[in-house]
């Protein structure tokens, strides 16, 4: 039970909450993250691959020149963004560790995203670390090696991923893992915590279907099993040793926020970047250079081979469009936590074909208009 001086905080917690929904958006200038698809090649065959990737590159991806003019016009942005090199595979890419010397070199943070096939050796890792990456990115989806690799296509690409993990470690070099939320996938949950938990990740990010390129076979699950799990994670989130963070289910800053001021805990949600979303703060540089609010929002803004991808982040129709949370549709165009949420944009467009509808997989219901 709320104490009155509880019950205080939260309303005016509330209360500045609405007052700063139509307050700019803090990633109006710069995208935070720009993830770039560097390669589409990869010799996996997961099943829910949103880059429906090959074994061999795409003729159209961008050489090594204009992927260096690209990367110093990113550099250019104040404060300069967080870049993702993924794909595919990055390590499929034969100029990889040159463009991470260039883009560390203009002073841009660097992670990267490999793929656990035979590529990812004891000495890529190694190579990785002195290169100054700041983190990669390792896929766990299911806890048991069967499992996995029935997910991911390939048998051995659990234990390669293990592999992995513990080298990273034993290389200083900090790793995430993310982790595919499905239908088939939503029964592993506590089990991938522990496992997450015992390899020694820093960062553990659940990535909420969004039906788009081969993921279109893979089942999602339904909105109150999806809150009943972000509620869950919200729990285990407060355990020392682990960031826990979602891809695709931003809404997870409201359950956060709800858990908090429930115990009469400060408002901001450790872990996250207020609002960061599909096209706020969040910018897809795809293999062929088209620019696109995120992977899984698949509409073009622009080509970096053509234009400098920071001022079609900032001057676009599409772009400026989904830093305007009171521009949105439905459920997501009264809640009280447009600004630090926003809902998953991809997933309203892929439901909807409107980028700017409500999010489905969000049971929250507004109280009143904000």
């Amino acid at each position: 039970m709320k104490t009155p001086q509880n019950g205080r905080r939260a309303l005016a917690s509330t209360l500045r909450m609405r007052r700063s929904v139509s307050r700019r958006s803090p990633f109006e200038n710069a995208p935070a993250r720009v993830y770039w698809e560097v390669t589409g090649a990869c010799d996996l065959a997961c099943r829910h691959c949103r880059a429906e990737a090959s074994p061999c590159a795409d003729p159209s991806e961008l050489s090594t020149r204009a992927a260096k003019h690209m990367l110093a016009q990113l550099a250019e942005a104040a404060p300069k963004p967080h870049v993702v090199f993924t794909g595919g595979d990055p390590l499929k890419r034969a100029d990889l560790f040159e463009l991470i010397d260039f883009a560390r070199s203009l002073g841009l943070l660097v992670s990267v995203s490999p793929s656990a096939t035979p590529l990812l050796t004891d000495d890529a890792i190694d190579r990785l670390a002195a290169a100054g990456v700041s983190a990669i990115s390792l896929s766990i989806d299911r806890a048991t090696a069967a499992d996995h690799d029935a997910l991911r296509g390939v048998p051995g690409c659990f234990a390669r991923t293990m592999a992995a993990a513990c080298r990273a470690r034993e290389a200083g070099l900090p790793f995430q893992v993310n982790t595919l939320v499905s239908r088939e996938t939503i029964g592993d949950m506590e089990a991938m915590d522990a496992l997450v938990r015992s390899i020694g990740a820093a960062r553990w990010s659940l990535f909420f279907l969004v039906a788009v390129g081969r993921g279109t076979v893979l089942e999602p699950i339904e909105a109150a099993e999806a809150e009943r799990l972000l509620v869950w994670l919200a729990s285990r989130g407060k355990q020392p040793g682990l960031v826990v963070t979602t891809t695709e289910a931003p809404f997870f800053r409201r359950v956060m926020l709800e858990q908090r001021r429930a115990t009469g805990e400060a408002s901001a949600a450790p872990g996250h970047s207020p609002g960061i979303r599909d096209g706020n703060g969040v910018m897809f540089i795809a293999r062929d250079g088209s620019i696109s609010p995120s992977g899984f929002l698949p509409l073009s803004a622009g080509n970096a081979k053509l234009e400098n991808p920071l001022r079609v982040y900032r001057e676009s129709s599409l772009f400026r469009s989904l830093r305007d949370v009171d521009g949105f549709h439905g459920r997501c165009s009264r809640c009280e936590y447009r600004a630090v949420c926003g809902g998953s944009r991809a997933r309203a467009f892929t439901a909807t074909g409107d980028p700017l509808a409500e999010d489905p997989l969000c049971v929250h219901v507004p109280a009143s208009p904000a």
